[in-house]
């Protein structure tokens, strides 16, 4: 083996594919209809040096992988950044969030446009006691900003018939309170993301806190796990007399958690590190 990379979910650096059956070339000519299996693997790892850096000049030979001894083709291999992105950007329009609405707009519109690469795509989902598909998939962040914007004009005025525009993710449910934090990930993995190839990525703008969900934190997570589904996660949270509620912390843990597992970060929104954020976002 020429460099062993510590295989992690965390921050995956490079996109690897292996071809484990492939079908003979003579097969081609054949008259007959042709069944072929063929199994590809998908594997995302991150390399990092002795000082904690991410090693990103890796090349195809120097890799090595082995199943049960025996070593297995490397058919593609690529850097994640040269891998298609296929992203679910979800904000939380609940009452706790009314006072970041502003910033959260903001925020989307720099987001899109220093990370958003030309081959990647992006829908956007808002949730608070409905989970709402706001812009489907989509190359152009302008696009995405425009139905956030309208969405937010819909919402100033309640107007039923526009809200009847964006439709909901998932099964409508009945919800007594405001914030369906957990099924906002849930079915954007579900119905958005687990149908697509390549990288599969979502960024949440909340505070954490959910009160009507219908699935909890761990299927959450298990979901994006099952999908390989990366979760990053942005906190907006609003202090009381400097210092983090019993309720706030408790949000800031299961954003801190649902990140972990699935491989990805949580930041702390602070507008003099904004730019900073996106940048290891990207960097990720």
């Amino acid at each position: 083996m020429k460099s062993l990379g510590r295989c992690s979910r965390r921050a995956p650096a490079y996109f690897v594919t292996f071809l484990l059956i492939v079908a003979g070339s003579g097969l081609a000519f054949s008259q007959e209809p042709i069944h072929v299996a063929v199994n590809l693997v998908n594997v995302a790892f991150s390399v990092r040096d002795s000082r904690g850096t991410l090693a990103d000049n890796l090349s195809k030979e120097d890799v090595e992988i082995l199943e049960d001894a025996v070593p297995q083709k490397i058919s593609f291999f690529a850097r994640s950044t040269d891998v298609p992105l296929a992203l679910g950007l979800i904000v939380d329009a609940s009452g706790s969030q009314d006072h970041f609405s502003k910033q959260h707009e903001n925020d989307l519109q720099v987001f899109l446009k220093e990370v958003l690469g030309p081959k990647d795509r992006a829908f956007l989902v808002t949730f608070g006691n409905h989970v709402r598909l706001i812009s489907d998939f989509s190359p152009s962040g302008p696009e995405i900003i425009e139905h956030m914007q309208a969405y937010r004009d819909g919402e100033k005025g309640r107007n039923k018939k526009r809200h009847a525009v964006f439709p909901e993710l998932g099964p409508v449910e009945s919800r007594d309170l405001g914030t369906a934090f957990y099924d906002s990930i849930y079915y954007s993995v579900t119905e958005k993301l687990a149908r697509e190839n390549g990288r599969r990525a979502l960024l949440v703008f909340s505070d954490g806190e959910d009160n009507s969900s219908s699935h909890d934190m761990m299927s959450t997570i298990e979901k994006a796990q099952a999908e390989n589904v990366v979760v990053y996660a942005i906190r907006y949270t609003e202090k009381e007399h400097g210092k983090l509620t019993a309720r706030n912390k408790y949000g800031t843990s299961v954003m801190d958690r649902i990140a972990k597992e699935t491989g990805g970060h949580t930041l702390t929104r602070n507008p003099p590190i904004r730019t900073t954020i996106f940048s290891k976002l990207h960097r990720n």
